[in-house]
């Protein structure tokens, strides 16, 4: 009971550490950082050789936190593993994956050999031993982190081909590497001990590892059964995130019973079962996009957790303490994947700028590199103690520095798909709509009646403009950045995509990542693009419940469902900025308000804010508020004009 209780305060520490570092490290992305980075050092910071309010005693009591984590990591970086996508890319992984898994192995080792004589714990060995050591640490340079590769693509939202080949590399490495590292495990038993090579320990690495993926298929079947069922997606996330926990505690539960009654410990291979799992279903099933939804709804929340705990475990003593051998064989692993990677990349004929900067998606150390040098301290007693230490110490420098080198890379091959910033208002309101039909004009038209500038765009060449007068209407050739830079859309305050959902989400894409446009209204075709959308920060009408969900406020409240629509005649609702710096800082109740306007809502940095008498106005804040024409129009220069 008293553990029980321990391990509630310990998370509910670590859960106010948790929310305060999430806060935090988003700053970091001011410096050009990623988010993760902030919450390894925030996470630092908390642990126990600074502030100590993540205490030393929360490694173990917290560790499910992690393991809950990995197993939804191998979820999410299998689910990025789609067959189709991935089909032009499949030379490319695989090349580099050579070039990662032989080039860097054996250069790696073969540097480590040379300096050999240099470094204090290797000066006295044997030829053998020494042979030993390098292939080991050799074998853990190869090992990398799908938790941070995937952390760093989901803040940045890359897509493209540099970024899908480094996370199949990263994927089918992980994979390699257990195999690799069993098979180097027996040969430095050979060297070291004299010993004939332990055919029986291979021959249960590879059992071990068949097992796994034939769980993982039973465990992929599991989640199809699972996202079938028609229950709510709060439920199906929490089941999939206990599916994936359980592989941890059946891996634990073999271990021990293989222990106790046969001498030899059978270890299942939980992120491979998870990797398998979500393999299957994102390419084998009818429900990947559900699968996929899931993962990215819970995505952040798991990255916060996992981030922070790992840097408040993160054995800095270690480092302190062997930082300059650290330094030489972080540096060592950097060569070998610098030429590792570029002739993987240029046996598979990849650009020149992939193969310079390759190697960066590649640096990144956590879990897997962690638990094989423990088991290297364990198998080893004395060199192999010292040789993990350092090793650990080396993946410490990779978990921080890898992240901000992966970003860099992913911005310099032009695949970071984060939002545009806003462009500052010009002072004329412009709106450009996508689409030309009957209902485009008729919003055109309207908005002009306000004031609005309006553009209206289409494909169709054959467009009679006289036919609609009063109509601003462009022709453009096609959906792309060089029509949107034509029609001026950097200094459009609202664009409204009336297409098709493909051709609208091309579009809103093209504008979340060139153009920043603060307002993009699109007209849904199919409510199951509606997470699309919204993720792009659209505001979404979706026809099928519109019409219901405004006759339902004119049953419950129609004064004001007119009065909002613009229907009392004389009468209007608009959304002003505060610009005028003589607002700034002001009450609403020391404004000079028109008696028939009204506030209805403020907006501040995204969120709706709850408004009274004195409530200060802030620069960027947007307030809703009705009234009549007139007082409105007032209240437009008001707001908008800044005086000199």
């Amino acid at each position: 009971m008293a553990d029980q209780n321990t391990t509630l305060l310990l998370l509910a520490g670590f859960v106010i550490v948790a929310i305060g570092a999430n806060q935090v490290a988003k700053q970091f992305q001011r410096a050009r950082l990623p988010i993760i980075t902030g919450l390894l050092i925030i996470g630092m910071i908390s642990g126990p050789f600074i502030l100590g309010l993540i205490p030393v005693a929360s490694q173990k009591s917290l560790y499910f936190i992690k393991e809950v984590s990995l197993a939804f990591i191998a979820f999410a970086a299998a689910a990025e593993l789609y067959l189709k996508d991935l089909r032009d890319r499949f030379r490319s992984i695989k090349w580099v994956t050579f070039g990662q898994l032989v080039v860097t192995f054996f250069t790696s080792a073969g540097i480590v050999y040379l300096l050999s004589g240099q470094i204090y714990f290797m000066q006295d060995m044997e030829i053998k031993t020494r042979l030993a050591v390098c292939i080991l640490a050799g074998t853990i340079f190869v090992a990398r982190s799908p938790a941070s590769a995937i952390a760093v693509i989901t803040e940045m939202r890359a897509k493209g081909p540099f970024t899908q080949t480094a996370i199949g590399v990263t994927v089918l490495k992980d994979f390699l590497v257990i195999v690799m590292f069993a098979v180097n495990m027996s040969l430095a038993n050979v060297l070291t001990r004299d010993t004939g090579l332990d055919f029986w320990f291979l021959l249960i690495v590879i059992l071990e590892l068949i097992v796994s993926v034939l769980l993982g298929y039973v465990l992929s079947q599991v989640i199809i059964f699972i996202l079938s069922r028609d229950i709510h997606k709060h439920v199906k996330t929490t089941i999939i995130l206990s599916l994936g926990y359980s592989m941890y505690l059946l891996h634990d539960f073999l271990k021990d019973y293989t222990h106790e009654a046969f001498g030899k410990e059978f270890l299942l291979e939980p992120l491979l079962v998870c990797i398998t799992g979500s393999f299957l279903v994102t390419n084998f099933s009818r429900y990947r996009s559900e699968f996929i939804a899931i993962i990215e709804d819970i995505g952040p929340v798991i990255y916060v957790a996992f981030f922070t705990l790992t840097g408040a475990t993160l054995s800095l003593d270690l480092l302190v303490d062997v930082w300059p051998l650290a330094l030489l064989f972080f540096a060592i692993r950097l060569v070998s994947m610098m030429i590792g990677t570029y002739i993987g990349g240029s046996l598979a004929s990849d650009p020149p700028l992939f193969n310079r900067i390759g190697w960066m998606a590649y640096v990144t150390q956590a879990g897997v590199g962690l638990g094989l040098a423990t088991i290297v301290a364990s198998t080893f007693p004395g060199w192999g103690i010292e040789l993990a230490t350092l090793l650990i110490a080396v993946i410490v420098m990779n978990e921080l520095i890898g992240p901000p080198l992966f970003r860099w890379s992913i911005h310099a091959v032009g695949e970071d798909r984060r939002r545009h910033e806003t462009p500052e208002f010009d002072g004329i309101r412009d709106a450009i709509i996508f689409g030309l039909e009957s209902q485009s004009v008729a919003l055109a038209r309207q908005l002009s009646e306000h004031g609005w500038v309006v553009k209206i765009a289409t494909r169709k060449q054959d467009v009679n403009k006289e036919e609609y007068p009063n109509c601003d209407i462009h022709v453009i050739p096609g959906l792309s950045l060089d029509a949107l830079e034509v029609l001026e859309a950097s200094k459009a305050e609202a664009i409204v995509l009336m297409l098709t959902d493909d051709e609208n989400l091309e579009l809103c894409e093209l504008i979340y990542q060139h153009v920043g446009t603060k307002e993009v209204v699109v007209r849904l075709n199919h409510h199951y693009n509606f997470q699309k959308f919204h993720k792009l920060g659209a505001l979404i009408v979706d026809p099928s419940t519109a019409i219901v969900s405004l006759m339902d406020h004119f049953v419950r409240s129609p004064q004001a469902t007119s009065l909002l629509l613009g229907m009392q005649e004389g009468q209007d609702t608009i959304d002003l900025e505060v610009l005028n710096p003589n607002l700034y800082g002001l009450p609403l109740r020391d404004i000079k308000f028109p008696a028939d306007v009204i506030i209805l809502s403020i907006r501040r940095r995204g969120q709706m804010i709850i408004s009274h008498g004195y409530t200060r106005l802030r620069k960027g804040d947007w307030v809703t508020m009705v009234g009549s024409n007139q007082s409105l129009e007032n209240m437009t220069l008001l707001f908008d004009k800044n005086p000199s």
